[in-house]
């Protein structure tokens, strides 16, 4: 990572190729976080099988809008990550640990002068308030960012999520409510966002995602995990079928690693990310590749969630 985000400085996951194909939709990425158990992998899992596959859906759209990530950092850092970034639109990280509100205020008010008056301006908390301190400091950073586009996530709980938007006037946004949920839909059932931010591999793959799409019935925003180019084509091929795409999508984060392993990194040009799929620059596999003990820990998962599946073929056999 060029800079530390969600608390790691370095991003690991595994590619798979498709049977009978070196490069485009030959290639899927399976990256779930290394605190994530086989049970919450497995779904990522099944989106790199369908990207390696080539089982996408024919886009609608030839280019997806989106906005730059702004990680936990200085108002100074924040304004030349924003001024860089060619988007008008940027989402702002807050509420890290260690940090105040008034850290978060100096950010909101770079980025707004980075961006401009024009720009769009959306906060992601990551479920780290509570009902009080949402409700407070989304009033605060609202003013500090004139006027934000929504606040995503502001609290951990669905029920929460309904406390808060009922009482404040910014939108808001669910995205843990909705891909780490037992119910994705509790968020619509509960009045509780006004936009759904989908992510393609914890969400099970793009195929997945329309059909969450159409039952939940609320604008969605897709968003990326953190990936390289292979796991981004994934996010741009759901956004590039939903019928209809309002906001931004966060799938500008090939910006935030210091590498990628594609030929042409997807990254963004005026604000959008073309419809393509990034071929595999297969000599970056060998300079880039794990040290054993880490390709000994992916197998070893890899391995956990396989397991999973089969118990679960036999239980649904025995049922």
């Amino acid at each position: 990572m060029r800079t530390r985000f969600r608390g790691i400085t370095v991003r690991e996951g595994v590619l798979l190729r498709g049977s009978g194909d070196s490069g485009g939709h030959g290639w899927g990425e399976w990256s779930p976080f290394l605190e994530y158990d086989a049970a919450v992998a497995e779904p990522w899992l099944r989106c790199a099988e369908e990207a390696a596959a080539g089982d996408w859906p024919a886009p609608v759209r030839d280019s997806v809008p989106v906005n730059v990530t702004v990680p936990a950092v200085g108002a100074e850092q924040a304004h030349a990550v924003v001024a860089r970034g060619g988007c008008r639109t940027a989402k702002v990280k807050v509420a890290e640990p260690g940090q105040t509100l008034a850290d978060d205020q100096a950010r909101l008010e770079a980025v707004r002068d980075a961006i401009g008056p024009d720009g769009r301006v959306r906060i992601d908390v990551n479920g780290l308030w509570d009902v009080d301190t949402a409700v407070a400091s989304i009033a605060v950073l609202d003013r500090a960012a004139g006027g934000l586009e929504y606040v995503e996530q502001p609290v951990a709980t669905v029920e929460d999520l309904a406390r808060v938007r009922r009482a404040v006037d910014v939108p808001i946004a669910a995205d843990e409510s909705i891909r780490r949920a037992d119910d994705p839909y509790r968020v619509r059932d509960l009045d509780a966002a006004d936009v759904a931010v989908l992510k393609v591999q914890p969400l099970g793959g793009v195929r997945a995602c329309l059909r969450i799409a159409e039952d939940i019935g609320l604008p969605v925003v897709v968003s990326s995990a953190l990936e390289t180019s292979v796991g981004i084509a994934a996010g741009v091929a759901l956004a590039a079928a939903l019928p209809e795409l309002p906001y931004a999508c966060g799938l500008a984060t090939v910006q935030l690693l210091s590498h990628d392993l594609a030929a042409e990194p997807l990254l963004p040009v005026d604000g959008e990310l073309p419809v393509r799929t990034p071929v595999v620059d297969e000599s970056l596999l060998t300079t880039y590749a794990a040290a054993p003990d880490r390709v000994a820990h992916w197998e070893a998962r890899l391995a956990e969630v396989l397991a999973l599946r089969d118990d679960r073929v036999r239980q649904d056999r025995r049922s």
